[in-house]
């Protein structure tokens, strides 16, 4: 063997350095396959809400998009989503876990498709009790949450009955104001009118 050995040096290297080469690969394995089951952040997930405001009328329609972006894209199902809304009178939670939150509720839910990271809120016959700021939140499988910068939503109200007659008393307030303020000016410009009135009789009588 050391015979061998000594008429072929070079197979001792290569042996040894085959197993350097194995050795090699492994770690290269070990390391490419690492990121694969362990990072410290499962997902740099962002979470984007547009626009910042939101106008609509009492009994449209409204939905208030949310999309979820980030350089890894495993499967976003098993992500879990939460929508709740903060007004004057404090937070009210609408959407957990995917589903709506509020009992007897069907106005408000979930309108985008999870698995393409879209997880917008949809609302139904909106009323002047739906204005607020609307946040949507996501906790990752690692518990990490990620919640975007809100959307404020503003309810016009409908132009119905007490709307008209809202507009026929904003109309009666003008033009009272309009007929005041013409009183006022004729009663600060009689004196200077009755002066003129004397002068054209004086003129006339001359």
């Amino acid at each position: 063997s050391a015979v061998l050995f000594s008429l072929f040096p070079g197979a001792d290297v290569g042996v040894t350095g085959g197993g350097a080469n194995r050795e090699s690969a492994a770690a290269v394995t070990h390391v490419a396959a690492q990121p694969l089951w362990w990072t410290p952040e499962p997902w740099n997930l962002l979470v984007t809400q547009t626009p910042a405001k939101e106008k609509a009328k009492e009994g449209e329609t409204v939905v208030l998009n949310c999309r979820l972006n980030g350089p890894q894209r495993p499967s976003l199902t098993h992500l879990m989503v939460k929508w709740y809304k903060e007004d004057e009178k404090g937070q009210m939670d609408l959407l957990e876990k995917n589903v709506t939150a509020l009992p007897n509720n069907s106005r408000i839910f979930m309108s985008g498709d999870l698995s393409q990271g879209d997880v917008s809120l949809i609302i139904l016959n909106v009323t002047t009790s739906d204005h607020g700021v609307y946040f949507c939140e996501v906790t990752l499988p690692d518990g990490k949450v990620v919640t975007g910068d809100g959307t404020k939503l503003r309810i016009r109200r409908a132009l119905g009955l007490f709307g008209i007659e809202e507009s026929i008393g904003t109309i009666i307030g003008v033009v009272a104001a309009g007929i005041g303020g013409i009183v006022v000016l004729i009663i600060v410009l009689s004196p200077q009118l009755r002066k003129c009135i004397l002068c054209m009789r004086q003129e006339s009588r001359q």
